[in-house]
């Protein structure tokens, strides 16, 4: 007679080594992952903060031509008062990123349509003065303007064109956006 074994059914599932290394695993791809992720999340908020800039310059030439009231854009500090050439806005901050905003002059006082706020992360060099839209054109004082949009304190992942933008200003007003340094852009 043959003897039958008797087979107890194998459970299902996953032994604590296999468990530990799936996720070793998923640690790794994530510790892997995350300069990505920042560099992508930086690049995120430096083409915010140039469409935002962009926006602001053609909307403070729309409303010097719809108004026919000279419209000036300045950097601002958090009580919304323009800074100087050069003067910090906090934590040494002295650039565009300090946030700005748009003041439109009637009857010799001025009153703010627009402000955006700072935002630290990127730095916005560029012109330190005010910048004012005049009637009947919407021209812009002075000769061209360019600003530099790039993150604070880039890591290595981080450095090229892709990580920059260049909004330049005519002096006719009009304001275009470009990828890389101002140095770069064409």
């Amino acid at each position: 007679m043959e003897h039958h074994a008797i087979r107890r059914p194998s459970c299902a599932g996953f032994t604590l080594v296999e468990t530990l290394a799936v996720v070793a695993l998923l640690v790794v791809i994530a510790v892997m992952a995350t300069p990505s992720f920042v560099a992508w999340h930086m690049r995120d908020q430096v083409d915010a903060r140039a469409r935002a800039l962009l926006s602001t310059f053609a909307y403070a030439r729309s409303e010097a031509l719809r108004r026919g009231a000279r419209v000036t854009v300045c950097r601002v500090d958090a009580a919304r008062a323009c800074l100087g050439s050069g003067q910090s806005c906090g934590d040494g901050i002295a650039d565009w990123a300090c946030g700005w905003a748009v003041f439109v002059e009637q009857g010799g006082t001025l009153s703010l349509l627009r402000a955006q706020p700072l935002l630290a992360a990127v730095s916005i060099t560029g012109v330190q003065t005010d910048m004012t839209f005049t009637p009947p054109a919407g021209q812009l004082f002075g000769a061209f303007r360019n600003f530099d949009i790039a993150p604070r304190n880039p890591t290595r992942a981080m450095q090229g064109n892709p990580w920059r933008r260049c909004i330049r200003i005519a002096s006719g007003g009009r304001a275009r956006i470009s990828e890389g340094a101002c140095t770069a852009a064409s």
